[in-house]
């Protein structure tokens, strides 16, 4: 159990995670919605905002936002199966990382359960591009799972070009990517405001930039703080294919937006991946290898 406030809707909400069967996905059940369907899916088919955030929608209109952070949690740590139960309109940001979300799945214990896992496994190149943005997901280069690349670029020099490559593992996750806070500029605040967004924001959830310094008194938790959080946001995008991916995923000033059309991109080309693993519902599977212990 945790709770705090929405980044975006300022609310406060309760949440509850949960075990859930084999095969069934990372599942949003909003409990502070009844007479009608209130179950969603962690899935690209439900995507339905990227402003600034990942927020999906059911057939009935229930919606949830900034679901991006608890699923690059569970990415990390190799959770597949999840049941989630929150009473309001977005995930908590809590400290504006995933590290929160990952000290609640490991007190509550991890298990393996006796089930294939799916992974969908890239066999040929699929790119986007969004403007002088790119992101492309790659056959692997020998390593069994998720290989991140990714680069940003932004004028502040306060953030300037930074580059990170990692080999996703629960390991490496935790060491490197969980800890990493969502950040902003102090110039967007009233812009932000006025979409309505960015109303739980404060110091206390998210890292602040204002003309080339860090507002922020206790300062960055890494000197290249800004690009981690990218690869956290980028993997929790990424787990909204409704699998674990094997291959490598290479950006260049990746957003949610762009992210989430990479994701649609590579399900709309059954023939650049195969799914390994266990069937679901929601994946059209072309290939099974050998049963894996899957996590959740």
């Amino acid at each position: 159990m945790c709770a705090g406030v929405g980044v975006h809707s300022g609310s406060h909400v309760r949440m509850a995670l949960m075990p859930a069967p084999a095969n069934s996905g990372i599942v949003f059940v909003r409990s502070d919605v009844r007479g009608v369907d209130n179950a969603i899916r962690a899935h690209a088919d439900l995507i339905s905002d990227t402003r600034n955030c990942t927020a999906i929608r059911n057939a009935a209109g229930v919606e949830l936002a900034t679901v991006e952070h608890l699923l690059s949690a569970c990415a990390g740590l190799g959770i597949d199966n999840l049941l989630v139960e929150i009473d309001g309109p977005e995930v908590p940001i809590l400290d504006g990382s995933s590290a929160p979300f990952v000290r609640v799945l490991l007190n509550a214990g991890i298990e393996q359960q006796r089930a294939s896992r799916c992974v969908i496994r890239v066999l040929e190149p699929i790119e986007v591009r969004m403007g002088a943005k790119s992101a492309a997901l790659l056959p692997s280069e020998g390593f069994e799972g998720l290989d991140l690349d990714v680069t940003i670029r932004f004028a502040d020099p306060a953030i300037g070009v930074q580059r990170r490559r990692i080999e996703l593992t629960p390991k490496s996750f935790l060491g490197e990517i969980a800890d990493a806070r969502t950040f902003g500029f102090l110039s967007d605040v009233e812009m932000l405001r006025a979409a309505g967004l960015g109303r739980g924001a404060s110091l206390d959830n998210a890292v602040v930039v204002d003309a080339g310094r860090v507002v922020n008194p206790e300062g960055l938790r890494f000197e290249d703080e800004f690009v981690r959080h990218k690869l956290l946001d980028a993997i929790g995008d990424l787990a909204m294919a409704g699998a674990s991916i094997c291959g490598r995923f290479v950006a260049d000033q990746p957003g949610h937006a762009l992210n989430a059309r990479l994701v649609r991109a590579l399900l709309d080309t059954p023939e650049a991946w195969c799914l390994e693993g266990a069937a679901r519902a929601d994946m059209a599977p072309r290939v099974a290898s050998p049963a894996m212990a899957a996590a959740g």
